[in-house]
């Protein structure tokens, strides 16, 4: 199983979270078979977000098409996220 991992900064999280919402469709057809958002306490704006997959492959397709990178700039994105892929090893 892989995860990919997401953190940046967002204008405005109630805006990002709506488009967030509205792009499930597009995170389902991409095989993402798990996801969360998670806010930093200190700041609401900072958002790092997961999405779980079979495979690493899928994992960096999802990270690449253009449909993704629009929903991102419309949802009110700052500058350019950190993304990182990992693959779990064990259990637990």
């Amino acid at each position: 199983m892989a995860t990919l991992f997401a953190r940046y900064r967002v204008a405005d999280y109630a805006a990002w979270k709506s488009v967030y919402d509205e792009v499930a469709g597009l995170q389902k057809a991409a095989g993402v078979t798990s996801h969360g958002v998670y806010q930093a306490e200190a700041d609401r704006n900072d958002v790092t977000i997961y999405h779980e997959f079979a495979t690493v492959e899928a994992a960096k397709a999802f990270a690449g098409p253009p449909d993704f990178k629009a929903a991102m700039q419309r949802a009110g994105v700052v500058g350019a996220p950190d993304i990182w892929i990992t693959n779990r090893v064990g259990g637990g």
